[in-house]
């Protein structure tokens, strides 16, 4: 990469961070327990709005993978989120009625925690319907990926953001709080997935799944993109520029190895299609919050009309890690 290339990634994240200093006078403190937080703890940082029904199973699910630690935006929740993310002790929160739209999709307030509360930690950037998988998840905690990232002087960790759903309607089976959503959002695209880099920033475009397959059909290049990097060694110098799909400095991009070799990566389990699912598009879209003039929400509300069912032939029922890692879905890279 070039110097003048440099200088302009370099003066783009400056402007973020900027950004995100003047966006953090939106939020207001409903309970601060950041006290709490040890030097090497692992922080989980969000935002949500009417999630309370799944916020229970969110929080235990991260709890026990060894996270303290939980920092939360609430954007101005009408459910009774707000009251019960405010009693939990492991847990601060803030609260915010501005424009989800205008802070870059919640971006802005969560670079501003991150660099006042993340410094020097491991930190994940996960919605309430977002799952981390990693490469022995089922034996290792989330610290004994953190610490071999560390001994390896690895900053960044990848993980392919999976769309999980049920065969059948998606409203036939009730989700209950606290229940785990991949008892009824149980299948997956096993395939169907196209990638390209992006040269700007470095990082991989990933796109497809039943969101590409269903919604998208038509035009499958708006489909939403897959690629995230939610787990970063966090430095108050760094921001997240697009969602969790790409970050500054450049380098913390490269998740992936250029000459032919895999790095070790993991998978965002998306549990979003629920019998909540319906109910959740048209709130959102008729907020129009989101990216491209809501685009995504628009897609979905025009085809949920007709009752879609996202399972087909070639959907694959989830088992572990492991099947993902034949699928060439994830990898352990050289973490053994």
């Amino acid at each position: 990469m070039g110097a003048w290339k440099s200088y302009k990634l370099r003066v783009k994240r400056q402007r973020w961070r900027a950004r995100a200093w003047r966006k953090h006078g939106e939020l207001s403190t409903v309970v601060d327990r950041t006290r709490q937080i040890r030097r090497d703890d692992l922080l989980v940082f969000s935002t949500q709005r009417n999630e309370q029904i799944r916020l229970p199973y969110f929080l235990d699910y991260y709890r026990d993978m060894g996270v303290a630690h939980f920092l939360i935006v609430d954007n101005d929740s009408t459910d009774g989120s707000l009251d019960y993310l405010a009693d939990q002790p492991d847990v601060s929160v803030w609260h915010t009625e501005a424009s989800y739209k205008r802070s870059r999709f919640g971006v802005d307030w969560l670079n501003w925690l991150q660099g006042r509360y993340g410094h020097g930690h491991w930190c994940l950037v996960v919605d309430p319907d977002e799952f981390l998988i990693y490469p022995f998840c089922d034996t290792r905690p989330l610290r004994a990926l953190t610490d071999w990232l560390d001994a390896s002087s690895i900053r960044s960790f990848s993980a392919m953001l999976l769309d999980m759903y049920p065969k059948g309607r998606l409203d036939d089976q009730p989700y209950r709080p606290g229940q785990d959503p991949l008892e009824i959002a149980s299948w997956f695209d096993s395939g169907n997935y196209t990638l390209k880099r992006n040269h700007e920033y470095g990082n991989l475009w990933i796109q497809g799944g039943p969101r590409r397959r269903i919604f998208f059909a038509d035009e499958p290049d708006r489909a939403p993109a897959l690629n995230k990097i939610p787990l970063v060694k966090w430095d108050r110098r760094y921001a997240y520029v697009s969602s969790t799909h790409m970050l500054l400095p450049r380098g913390l991009n490269l998740v992936y190895d250029e000459w032919g070799g895999e790095k070790a990566s993991g998978i965002l389990l998306h549990a979003k299609f629920l019998d909540t699912f319906d109910t959740k598009a048209r709130e959102e879209l008729e907020r129009k919050q989101h990216y491209a003039a809501s685009v995504e929400y628009r897609a979905y509300a025009s085809r949920m009309t007709d009752d879609p069912e996202l399972w087909c032939t070639w959907s694959e029922k989830y088992i572990n890690w492991r099947q993902l890692e034949i699928l060439g879905l994830m990898s352990k890279g050289n973490w053994a």
